[in-house]
């Protein structure tokens, strides 16, 4: 009897001591992100005006095209937002965040609708991602996907909202969205695939290059493949809707 009573009390003993030290572990790698939120903090007001800041997207990709340069050089020329036609702004809000102006950052809706529609077909397929949250990945984290990035993305795009305002958001996000190898910002991708600057698009071509996202390495305007024309028709759909309200 004594001998099963010490058992019990030795097992008890580990496994308090098992979830002290567990506890202990969880506390330091809740630091450790603290600190390295800390690290990565933007000075928001550098970002709340004057020229756009190179995104973490495209000094990774300056950093890839060193190693390999057989990639594309970069393609980004920055511009005011009041240089990008409002049928580009609309097209890209319509393909990307349509509630864009009325939630504080997450979309959490579209977070539930993804999630349902992903369940239901069991993989990843949309991510409910907004313009924030997007333009927050961009600027500051990497494409990596993991639990980690997620809750960094999640941080930083409530602090932007806080920040920023949403015209200000937008145009960091249209000068920093990617549309092809090396091609950032919508300036870039319009001098690109058509050779005229951002000022100068139809609303047909804003239409393609809002259908290019997010996925803009295999269904962009040169590519004209099924996906990306059917991308366009939906959004070209909407925006007559959007018209007529």
């Amino acid at each position: 009897m004594k001998y099963a009573t010490y058992r019990k009390s030795g097992f008890g003993h580990r496994i308090a001591r098992a979830l002290r030290w567990s506890f202990y572990l969880l506390l330091l790698l809740a630091l450790l992100d603290v600190a390295y939120l800390a690290w990565i903090w933007p000075d928001w007001q550098s970002f709340q005006q004057g020229p756009i800041q190179r995104s973490s997207f495209i000094r990774d990709y300056e950093a890839e095209q060193r190693l390999d340069p057989d990639l594309p050089e970069l393609d980004w020329n920055p511009v005011a937002l009041n240089r990008i036609p409002q049928h580009m702004v609309r097209s890209v809000i319509i393909a990307e965040d349509s509630r864009f102006y009325s939630h504080g950052g997450i979309d959490w809706q579209a977070l539930g609708e993804a999630m349902q529609y992903n369940l239901a077909r069991g993989r990843l397929i949309y991510g409910g991602s907004t313009i924030s949250q997007q333009t927050a990945k961009n600027l500051f984290l990497s494409p990596s996907r993991n639990p980690l990035r997620k809750w960094h993305e999640l941080v930083l795009t409530l602090a932007m909202e806080h920040h920023l305002s949403k015209r200000r958001i937008l145009e960091h996000y249209l000068n920093v969205a990617q549309f092809g190898h090396g091609l950032f910002g919508v300036d870039a991708a319009a001098r690109h695939y058509w050779g005229i600057p951002a000022s100068s698009l139809s609303k047909r071509q804003a239409i393609e290059l809002a259908a290019s996202l997010p996925s803009p390495m295999t269904t962009n305007p040169a590519a004209r493949n099924r996906t990306f024309l059917n991308r366009v028709t939906k959004i070209s759909r909407h925006f007559r809707r959007w018209a007529s309200d």
